[in-house]
């Protein structure tokens, strides 16, 4: 089968061929095509690899990079009989990492309070909600996700830079994958340290991460539930971070696996428990709990090692029945310890915790009627 592409908006990015018959893969060096000329691109595939119905998508390298129509839009999934040997596409317009994002789609940003008491702690803190744009008109009630150091999540001008989630939460809105309300916790500044170590004073002198766990999962968890349109239970409810945020985001489900049962944990601060020293709570029958691991292979030589080793870790407690894991891992060879690398993982990781589908962007129609009213 013979696959011909055109497209004029070209760049120093290779060309990929994804579908039914690699898993939907996005970046598969044996799918790359080859450039005849600046504007057209070809590749050829055996037929004993194709199934009778080709289903298929041009990407750079990613989904972050995928096509899009000339008006910016989603496409739905190329259809083909390979009985016809040969296609040609044209395709107007490319997704430059995860890009371009439609302000209608944007969540609705609110802050919960500017100065949330922390009684666990005697110490205030600002928490927003990022809310799906249509919150107010849906009447819908939505899944949780609980997430670490807000300052650096979505706001212009940290310090940092950010995860530019409300971006990603429209990206994803897009593909009807957005329903998802984020709570946002802002780190205590001198304070974040001993707040996200767990029970480490030879880390952080006076180590209060346990106190912070409860304040999430017994202060803030129930008054967000009062005061959304939540899905409280556990299936619905996740927690997450990067770095110290990630490590007690793990201590958090850990503890509490009968509130939190996704963890989305991004270069997590492993080095603090080397030995994964996790204290495991005893459950007649063990719960079930997705995590999503990320890391960087730039973030120095330990922490796709450590990521690794916590892995069989996690095989380990399930085979004591202590938990009935599903876990991914996604190591980015490139990546360093940076809210870039956390942000482009940001939209894989909500769509595998919450949406349990591949990575295909399956067959979704393109949502642009909204209800101005």
């Amino acid at each position: 089968m013979r696959f011909k592409l055109r497209t004029e908006e070209h760049d120093e990015r290779n060309i990929y061929l994804t579908g039914n018959f690699n898993s939907w893969n996005p970046k598969e060096e044996q799918y790359r095509l080859d450039q005849l000329d600046p504007e057209n691109y070809s590749i050829e595939i055996k037929d004993e690899f194709l199934p009778e119905l080709i289903e298929y998508k041009f990407t750079k390298g990613g989904w972050e990079n995928v096509e899009l129509d000339q008006y910016g839009n989603i496409t739905p999934n190329r259809k083909i009989n390979k009985s016809e040997a040969e296609t040609s596409d044209v395709v107007k317009k490319w997704r430059l990492n995860w890009g371009p994002f439609k302000k209608e789609f944007f969540p609705i940003a609110e802050v919960i309070s500017e100065a949330f008491y922390i009684p666990q702690l005697e110490r205030h803190r600002k928490i927003w909600a990022l809310l799906p744009y249509d919150y107010y008109v849906s009447g819908k009630s939505y899944p949780v996700l609980y997430l670490q150091d807000a300052q650096n999540l979505f706001n212009e001008g940290s310090d940092y830079g950010n995860w530019e989630i409300d971006k990603k939460l429209s990206l994803l809105t897009e593909y009807g994958r957005g329903d998802i309300i984020i709570i946002a916790i802002e780190h205590g500044s001198e304070d974040r340290i001993k707040e996200y170590i767990f029970d480490n004073d030879h880390i952080a002198n006076g180590s209060e991460g346990k106190k912070y766990i409860r304040f999430i999962t017994d202060t803030l968890k129930p008054f967000v539930d009062e005061n959304y349109r939540t899905k409280k239970d556990r299936d619905n409810t996740g927690i997450g971070g990067s770095s110290l945020g990630a490590l007690i985001s793990i201590y958090s489900g850990f503890l509490y696996p009968e509130v939190y049962s996704k963890l989305l944990i991004f270069s997590p601060s492993l080095w603090v428990e080397p030995n994964n020293n996790f204290p495991m709570m005893n459950f007649r029958v063990p719960f079930d709990m997705k995590i999503y691991l990320y890391g960087g292979g730039k973030e120095g030589s330990k922490m796709v090692k450590r990521i690794h080793i916590f892995e069989e870790y996690l095989k380990q407690w399930e085979k004591k029945n202590l938990f009935d894991f599903e876990f991914r891992t996604s190591i980015n060879p490139e990546g360093t310890h940076s809210e870039f690398y956390w942000s482009q993982e940001f939209p894989r990781a909500i769509e595998w915790l919450y949406y349990n589908s591949k990575e295909n962007p399956v067959e979704v129609k393109s949502r642009q009627k909204i209800n101005k009213n």
